[in-house]
């Protein structure tokens, strides 16, 4: 029995302990705490209070270094397509229109000479890098601190920036093509005046032809050699007193003709290597034998054999 009345006791004694505790803070239950970043010098002292947040009405604040949704300011930007091309997940969808001036500067003073006819980002694609804000040249685009933008459909999530509508598309489209095709006479023109205004060179002929004038091709004159002076006495300068160098020509060294390039050279000749001659040695005339040793293999050495001692008998025991 006393076992039984202990278990109660202490069981009693714990309870009381929890509930101290809840009643020493249901007091300051009564107000919640105002929500403060880690950063904050006040975010350990501000331990009173109801911790949990009415989200959404109420947030903890997000850091500035925070990764979240994109931003372009389309006002900024001056449609370099370097974000659309270092996406690792092309969710940047760009089509430009070039414009044929510069149609205003941006926040830093850059000017604009194109037209963002279309500027999507698809949030669903994106995997929250960053690459895309590093490489922009205006900064034009950035990661906001919207961390909660959660749909129904999944074609939500990508957001136009542009501002042009359909209209104002079709009318800069068509005066980007006209500008080319007036680039494109222009060029035409230029090389067809470069082509009449060719003047000859001064001390040629000129042949004269309905079109105009034109240069005549120059004759072919082939080059004189000039001989080497030869004098027994050679010519003294008049400063030094010293004789001249005579000139002496290089010596003409005769092209080979396409026959002789083409010529194949003959392949050299393996020669055989002799044999080593055999000599025959007969043995005597009784035998009749012949035997064949080849001169050039050295004779073998005389080794005898080793001769093995035999064993004396044994002498019987005289009686």
């Amino acid at each position: 029995m006393s076992g039984y009345f202990k278990n109660i006791k202490d069981s009693f004694k714990t309870l009381s302990g929890g509930l101290k505790i809840t009643l020493r803070y249901l007091a300051d239950a009564r107000k919640s705490r105002t929500p403060i970043g880690i950063k904050d010098e006040k975010y350990f002292e501000a331990d009173k209070g109801i911790f949990t947040l009415q989200y959404p009405h109420e947030s903890f604040p997000v850091p500035d270094t925070g990764r979240y949704r994109l931003h372009n300011e389309i006002d900024d930007c001056i449609v370099c397509d370097k974000c659309a091309k270092v996406c690792p997940v092309d969710c940047i969808d760009i089509e430009p229109i070039k414009a044929t001036d510069t149609i205003g500067l941006t926040s830093d003073g850059t000017p604009k000479r194109i037209h963002a006819a279309k500027f999507d980002i698809d949030m669903a694609k994106c995997c929250f890098c960053g690459l895309c804000t590093t490489v922009c040249p205006t900064e034009c685009l950035t990661m906001s601190k919207v961390y909660d933008f959660s749909e129904y459909d999944v074609k939500d999530h990508n957001y136009s920036f542009a501002e042009m509508d359909l209209v104002e598309i079709a009318q800069k489209r068509k005066e980007a093509e006209d500008a080319e095709k007036k680039k494109a006479e222009a060029r035409l023109r230029a090389a067809d005046s470069n082509k009449e205004s060719v003047v000859a060179r001064p001390g040629k002929p000129v042949v004269k032809k309905e079109g105009g004038e034109e240069p005549a091709k120059p004759k072919f004159r082939p080059k004189v050699a000039v001989k080497p002076k030869t004098s027994s006495s050679p010519e003294k300068s008049a400063e030094t007193g010293k004789p001249k160098p005579v000139f002496r020509p290089k010596p003409m060294v005769k092209k080979k003709t396409e026959e002789e390039n083409s010529t194949v050279k003959p392949k050299p000749v393996i020669k055989a290597k002799p044999k080593p001659v055999v000599k025959k040695k007969a043995d005597d005339v009784e035998g009749g034998k012949k035997e064949q040793e080849p001169t050039d293999k050295p004779k073998p050495k005389f080794r005898p054999r080793p001769v093995i001692p035999k064993s004396k008998p044994k002498k019987d025991d005289e009686s």
